[in-house]
């Protein structure tokens, strides 16, 4: 069976209690005795998972990235395909709610944008299979357990799938610094997905010439441009606000 780590106590929790069947192996830096310690390994006991206390130097080993002293060898979660988003979505009786981040290749970025994703109710967040940050160990740290509760659906072909969105009647917003309309003008109550580009380049063309609306973010200082976390999480609370409304 493949594994991967996870790091981190908000990322090991969110296994710990959603997929602890995942769970191999746990490593502890030496020297921690709190209640959350306890916590963890005393439901890891009830669940038969070997833990072991070791040297900082061992978790700095393993991982690279801040792991706050805590290292989980997991069995490689289930990817989500194509169909099994689209089959969610029909089942779900709830006007979909999506993400879309096309070319965004930091890691944490991509967890951070997980992380808002969770926060606001995004059902999924859809990413191209080539040109694109994947779960790793960081963005999975970043994500804070988010990326054990939002479906993250790597597609081979995004336009092709933004076509098959819009045939759901899935209204498409993509962000572009150019366009005419604020994302305050935009209407993110029914079934929508909004799409964030890269840094810098933005959107591909086929993935810009697929949205139904462009909508830019107001900016009134010097700077020309916000993080695309930071930009997805802006928009994000926006949509959150309107369907809340």
């Amino acid at each position: 069976m493949s594994q991967e780590y996870v790091f981190g106590w908000h990322a090991v929790d969110a296994v710990l209690k959603r997929e602890p069947e995942r769970l191999q192996q746990v490593w502890i830096q030496t020297g921690r005795q709190d209640k959350r310690v306890k916590s963890v390994t005393d439901t890891l006991d009830s669940l038969g998972v070997r833990w072991k206390v070791v040297h900082r130097r061992e978790l700095d080993e393993r991982v690279a990235g801040v792991h706050q002293g805590i290292v989980a060898a997991v069995a490689e979660s289930r990817e989500w395909t194509e169909a099994d988003l689209l089959a969610q979505l029909a089942a779900s009786g709830k006007p979909p709610f999506l993400l879309v981040l096309d070319g965004v290749t930091d890691p944490h970025n991509l967890g951070a944008c997980m992380r808002t994703a969770d926060a606001v109710g995004v059902q999924a967040v859809i990413v191209p299979k080539d040109k694109s940050a994947s779960l790793t160990p960081v963005a999975r740290k970043v994500a804070c357990g988010a990326a054990e509760t939002v479906p993250f659906v790597r597609v081979t072909n995004l336009a092709r799938f933004l076509r098959e969105l819009k045939e759901l009647g899935v209204w498409l917003i993509g962000t572009a610094g150019e366009a005419s309309a604020s994302l305050y003008q935009a209407d993110f109550k029914g079934p929508v997905a909004l799409v964030m580009g890269a840094e810098g380049k933005g959107m591909r063309r086929l993935t810009r010439e697929h949205c139904d609306q462009l909508i830019n973010i107001p900016m009134l200082g010097h700077v020309d441009s916000l993080n695309v976390s930071v930009a997805t999480g802006v928009c994000l609370y926006e949509a959150l606000r309107q369907r809340l409304g």
